[in-house]
Formats: C-alpha cells, sequence, structure tokens
C-alpha cells in the first residue's frame, strides 16, 4: 500500500498562511494489506509463542515469560522482545521433565474477579519519558505487576525502541517507538489461540512522551504509515489463515501527553509565551520577536482545524484588544476548562489545604516548602496575589476564572525557551526524536519552518541572530529520508494524532481509532500548551469517539495527575468500567 507523501510535502510546507493540509494524496484506508505476512522469506526469529515456556511463581499464582522477540526481523532484539504475566486461574499447566518450566494452555473456565482466561483485558505500559526507549523486563517481579493481576487484567511489557536507543549504524527516533508497539500487539494477536486474554480489549497507558507514544498509537490503528516500518521488521501481518491482523487498540489512558507535535512551539506561544518577558522572550532579542510571531501564527492554524464543542459551537479565535488573540469562542472554552478544574479541586479537597514544594533535584541546593491555607477563601487569595483574575462564592464554593493571563502568570509560567520543541538550533528533546541518527537531531514542524521563512529578513536585523536558524537548515532536514526510505513529512504525519483524527488532514478516517479514552493532565505542567489535551479532546469527540473521560487537574503539574485517589488504582478501575465481561 503506497501513500503519494510528496503531495503531502509540499502541503504542509507551503502553509504560507499557516494553515494545513487538505485533501491530500494517499490510499483509502482498507485495513492491514493481505499482501504477504513477513518482510522477508529469511526470519531470524519465529512469531510463534512457546506454550511449554512458562515460569511459575507459586506464591502468587502467576505464570509469565520473560525476552519473547515479537519480530522476525528485528533490528534491536535486545528491546524488540516482551515479557508477558498472567494470573494462574488462567491457565491450566503441567511441569516440564526440566522441574522449571511448564507447558500451560488456555483455561477459559478460570476466573479472577469478573474475568475469565478468554475475557481478560490486556493492558502494556508505555514507560517513555521524553519519546525514550522502554526497556524490556530482564527478571521477573511480582510487584511490579501485582495489583493489575489481582485485578483478573493480563499484564504485557515490551521493550520499545525510542531516541536514546541510537546507534551509529541505527536510529531508534520514530516512528520506531510506536512501530515497535504495534508490532508487540500484533504479536499477541498472532499467537491469540494460546495465549490467555482478550485482544480485542488491549488497552495502552504512559505519561509524557509514553503517554504521546499510546495516544499516537491509539488514533493511528492499522493506518498505512506505519506499514513499511512494520514489514521492515518482520511484524505479523497476517494468522495463519493469511487473514490480516490489526494493530488497532481498545482503549488508551494518557497522562499529560506530550504530543501534537507539528504545531507546538505555536500553541506554546500562544498560551504561555505571549505573557512572557524574560529569557529568551526578553525584548530587544530576535527571539522575542519570534514568540510574538509564533503566538499569531497559533490562533490562524486553531481555526482552520475546525473543532467544535459537546454542542456543535464551533470554536475559533479571534482578535483582542490586548494580548493575542485572547477572544472568540475557543478562548471562552478555553476559561470553561480552566474554571472546571479549579471548581473540582475546590469540591476535592477540604481545609485547611497544605501546598507543599519539593524543592530542586537532588543537589541543587534549593529545597522544598509548605504553605497552609485555612479556607478556600485565603487561597483564592493567595492566587489572587499579583492580580485578580479569581472571584469565588462561598455560598456555593465556586470559583469563576476572567482571563488566560492571569492565571498563566499564577500557575502556568512558561518553563521552556522560545521554540519549545523544535528549536532554532535543533537542542530540544524533540528535535532528537526525529533524529537521523545518534548525532543527528532534526528539525520536523513545517509551521515553524514557514515562519521562518517569513520572517527571516527581519530576523536577520537582530544582533543574537545566526544564519544557521534559517528556514534553509529546516528544508535540509526535511529532505533527509530514514532507513525505510521515508522523508520526515511522513514520519512527523505518523506521530501527529490529530493527522488521523482531523478532517483538516490527509490521514482523516484512514485509521482504526480506540474506542476508550481516559486523558488525565496537571494544569500546572510549563511542559506543554493547555490546548494540547484539550484539543486532543475535541477532536476525538468530533471524530464520534463518545467514550473519552477527560480531566485537567488543578495544583498539579507534569506528573500522573489525578483527581483523587492514586493513579494504577484509578487506571485499573477505568479499565475494568470501560471492558465488562
Amino acid at each position: 500500500m503506497d501513500i503519494n507523501r510528496r503531495t503531502v510535502v509540499r502541503g504542509a510546507a507551503a502553509m504560507a498562511a499557516f494553515g494545513i493540509v487538505e485533501g491530500a494524496a494517499g490510499a483509502a484506508f482498507a485495513g492491514t494489506s493481505s499482501s504477504g505476512g513477513l518482510a522477508s522469506s529469511s526470519s531470524a526469529y519465529s512469531l510463534e509463542f512457546d506454550s511449554t515456556a512458562w515460569s511459575y511463581d507459586a506464591t502468587n499464582d502467576v505464570y509469565y515469560q520473560t525476552g519473547k522477540v515479537y519480530v522476525a526481523n528485528p533490528a534491536a532484539a535486545d528491546y524488540e522482545n516482551l515479557s508477558i504475566y498472567v494470573p494462574g486461574a488462567y491457565l491450566t499447566a503441567t511441569a516440564n521433565s526440566d522441574g522449571t518450566t511448564y507447558t500451560a494452555t488456555v483455561n477459559p473456565k478460570g476466573t479472577v474477579g469478573d474475568y475469565s482466561g478468554r475475557t481478560a483485558p490486556i493492558v502494556i505500559p508505555v514507560n517513555t519519558p521524553g519519546y525514550a526507549a522502554q526497556k524490556p523486563a530482564t527478571s521477573y517481579s511480582y510487584g511490579s505487576v501485582s495489583h493489575h493481576l489481582e485485578a483478573g487484567l493480563i499484564y504485557v511489557w515490551p521493550g520499545l525502541r525510542g531516541r536514546d536507543g541510537s546507534t551509529g549504524t541505527r536510529s531508534d527516533a520514530a516512528p520506531w517507538g510506536v512501530t515497535d508497539l504495534k508490532a508487540a500487539v500484533r504479536f499477541l494477536r498472532y499467537n491469540r489461540s494460546v495465549l490467555p486474554g482478550s485482544t480485542d480489549d488491549i488497552v495502552l497507558f504512559g505519561m509524557s512522551g509514553g503517554g504521546a507514544q499510546d495516544t499516537v498509537a491509539g488514533a493511528s490503528g492499522d493506518s498505512p504509515l506505519f506499514e513499511p516500518y512494520l514489514r521492515t521488521i518482520g511484524a505479523a501481518m497476517e494468522d495463519a489463515e493469511g487473514r490480516p491482523l490489526s494493530d488497532a487498540v481498545a482503549g488508551v489512558m494518557a497522562w499529560c501527553p506530550i504530543t501534537s507535535l507539528h504545531e507546538a512551539n505555536l500553541s506554546y506561544e500562544w498560551n504561555m509565551g505571549q505573557f512572557a518577558s524574560t529569557g529568551t522572550r526578553a525584548s530587544g532579542t530576535w527571539t522575542s520577536a519570534y514568540s510574538a510571531d509564533l503566538a499569531k501564527a497559533w490562533p490562524r492554524y486553531l481555526n482552520r482545524l475546525g473543532l467544535r464543542d459537546e454542542h456543535g459551537r464551533r470554536l475559533e479565535l479571534t482578535e483582542s484588544s490586548s494580548g493575542v488573540h485572547l477572544a472568540g469562542s475557543y478562548y471562552d472554552h478555553l476559561i470553561e476548562v480552566i474554571t472546571t478544574s479549579l471548581n473540582h479541586f475546590l469540591s476535592d479537597n477540604t481545609f485547611p489545604y497544605t501546598v507543599t514544594t519539593t524543592g530542586g533535584p537532588p543537589g541543587s541546593g534549593r529545597t522544598g516548602s509548605s504553605t497552609t491555607y485555612e479556607t478556600a477563601g485565603d487561597y483564592i487569595t493567595h492566587l489572587n496575589a499579583d492580580s485578580t483574575w479569581v472571584t469565588y462564592d462561598p455560598t456555593t464554593n465556586t470559583a469563576t476564572v476572567s482571563g488566560l493571563e492571569g492565571f498563566v502568570k499564577s500557575q502556568k509560567t512558561a518553563s521552556k525557551p522560545v521554540g519549545a520543541f523544535d528549536g532554532y538550533s535543533r537542542e530540544q528533546t524533540e528535535n532528537n526524536v526525529f533524529a537521523m541518527g545518534l548525532d543527528a537531531p532534526s528539525h520536523f514542524a513545517p509551521l515553524t519552518r514557514d515562519l521562518i521563512k517569513a520572517n527571516e529578513t527581519a530576523y536577520a536585523t537582530y544582533s543574537d541572530w545566526e544564519s544557521d536558524y534559517g528556514a534553509s537548515a529546516y528544508d535540509s532536514d526535511f529532505a533527509k529520508k530514514d532507513s525505510v526510505g521515508k522523508d520526515m513529512a511522513w514520519r512527523a504525519d505518523a506521530y501527529n494524532p490529530l493527522y488521523f483524527l482531523s478532517p483538516a488532514f490527509g490521514g482523516y478516517r484512514r485509521s482504526r481509532v480506540a474506542r476508550h479514552w481516559r486523558i488525565r493532565t496537571g494544569i500546572m505542567q510549563g511542559d506543554t500548551a493547555n490546548t494540547t489535551e484539550i484539543n486532543l479532546l475535541l477532536a476525538l469527540q468530533n471524530y464520534g469517539i463518545r467514550d473519552v473521560d477527560f480531566a485537567t487537574v488543578w495544583a498539579q503539574g507534569h506528573t500522573e495527575a489525578e483527581r483523587t485517589g492514586d493513579p494504577t488504582t484509578n487506571f485499573i478501575g477505568w479499565v475494568r468500567s470501560v471492558v465488562k465481561r
């Protein structure tokens, strides 16, 4: 299956008005290909799961296997292997003659809670901060999987390549992390007849870069963009009867997903950067002018997405008397989200309430502190210390947020420099996410390139400008091709969830989107704009996904943010609520 990506490249890179690709050429989605099973006829590893090689933890009644390579022609077998952990009730086993391993078959009648050996959901962690690699398990530990297994879930831990795993001869950058994740899902389906659990109910969960990659995987099920990568490593494309296999998943749990990287430079400056005036945003620097231009470009991009709220109202930004486009239905919606977050905080917590900061990392010399607020009114007074942006009604214990600037200056200041994701000198983490090798961080964002191109002459008048920051550096990186022969536009689209969810992009309706979503984010994090998760929620709802459990959590930052309770318990409870058997 082939897509004319050159059309997409030209459309994405020529957005003079900072629009987006519409009607890009591409093969219509038709599920997975049936043109062949593996990448080559010569395979280094078998895709067959070995049912005679189970180990057993008798104390906790758990069968497990570690180190099973899940593709036939791995590029990095030290990463591309998985472990599987199964409640004992789901298998019927007999000891092998070696005295240490077991041969086991599925026991469909064995139950743990509401689930059986055939209906148990399969959960897969995606622990890839900063889009780093996820190392596979090398030994068994019950403690790390106990809560999931006790709830009747099956836990599969795959190793995944990432930006920090590249070698001098191999790049593990995007899209290899999500490609490996998809290959692991396909491996489970290839072996569904000998493995317990329901491969129709696979749920991914992760935070930050992990939340981003499980979001991409959840939005891009069976997308043709990943097929050449999957075939290269010998992923399972068909079952034993020649029927196409799928890498679509049922559910996604994403905490603070750092995603939608294609537009993140713009949204960051509109949401936070326009209210800052120090560092790279200090007056008199080219980066201050760059920040202002990025902020102005984002509303034009946003308005072309055509997002709508739950009532069908089109959400747009309009010009305002002060600031950059701090008006319009989208702006009102954002303020509503912020207000809801604060009111959830007030209803979820009792006063006196103590806020504790952890200080800096070990060795930084910075210590944490604690402040106790006796009443909700005292806390609101604290929020309004520099300017009044919250009003509070003590009779109803509810608050109203009046504007974005006060909120940002109080709760969500910019922690990243201008060019927060695609850095002008390729210095940001995400530049390594799209690297062409270990020492080759790359530009990846056409929206940013077009803005640089349009304003390069003006930027060059500043003393801190360097010619290496110009559009030609972006063009050079965009022209490079990876080991599969794909250019940056292909790779960036593959890692953009909105490419699959929004009709403004060429991948719309050409993938199988997960049907269950749970998204949580700490509202205080300076790691990404509020708009990142909000737009993901809106795009999912506009696509027709009915089950999206969303919350922005007040007083929390870049963490597994939860309004109440702990992340593991809440995640397991959510899985049990959406997968009922």
